[in-house]
């Protein structure tokens, strides 16, 4: 009976180190086969999930967890850092020589790109014109590695259009905004629920359309990095200086 009471000692209370040790190596084999089955998704996705790991193994006694910072981040060159998301545009519109067609700014809503109508379409249409396709791949490229949502808006002048397919500035507007959506969906897969369209006539306009030249700088559409905060507001900054 005594030897029988050592033995369940022994199973007792000195090997709970045991449990918390197995536990552990299982959340670690689970970490390698998640990681791996992200292997052929996108950089931003790795990135929630890594982040999702460090908040579950965070109560371990030691603190054990990873150390915020870049050094993660820079492991992947897939995975753009926020702060780099707006020099990366500007390096493309710089690249392609569209300067004058696009702009930035950072609002409240989050980084607006603005894209004048006669870089992407030809006047009074709504399919993308194919000179506009490197730009929007390029765009595209940096979505990808971002998880920012994206909303992109149309925009018109005042100028009223009657047409059986547009019979309104409300559905050009739209349908521009539509047809960048789908680009970015079909031919440069972007998740779709990351993505959304919205068509706003002429009700938006930066500018008065008093004149020409306002007129055709309030015919644009927007891409809009949803939700960017400081990072982004700091390197607009840094941009500019």
């Amino acid at each position: 009976m005594r030897r029988k009471r050592e033995k369940e000692g022994e199973e007792g209370p000195g090997s709970t180190w045991m449990v918390t040790f197995s536990s552990f190596i299982l959340i670690l084999l689970a970490f390698f086969i998640m990681l791996s089955s992200y292997a052929t998704m996108e950089g931003s996705k790795i990135t929630q999930f890594v982040r999702s790991f460090n908040r579950a193994v965070s109560f371990l006694t030691g603190g054990l967890k990873f150390e915020p910072g870049q050094d993660i981040l820079m492991l992947s060159p897939d995975i753009m850092d926020n702060k780099d998301i707006l020099p990366a545009l500007k390096r493309i519109v710089k690249g392609l020589k569209l300067e004058s067609g696009v702009g930035f700014s950072v609002t409240g809503r989050g980084l607006v790109m603005t894209v004048a109508d006669t870089v992407l379409f030809d006047l009074g249409v709504a399919e993308i014109s194919p000179e506009a396709f490197p730009l929007l791949s390029k765009i595209a490229s940096v979505i990808s590695k971002t998880s920012f949502p994206i909303r992109i808006e149309g925009h018109t002048d005042n100028l009223p259009i009657h047409t059986e397919e547009f019979p309104s500035n409300w559905e050009l507007s739209t349908a521009r905004a539509v047809n960048v959506l789908r680009y970015f969906v079909e031919k440069e897969k972007i998740p779709p629920e990351r993505l959304s369209a919205v068509g706003y006539g002429e009700f938006r306009p930066l500018f008065p359309n008093d004149t020409p030249e306002h007129r055709a700088r309030n015919r644009r559409v927007e891409i809009i990095f949803v939700g960017a905060g400081r990072d982004l507001i700091l390197g607009l900054q840094k941009n500019n200086e």
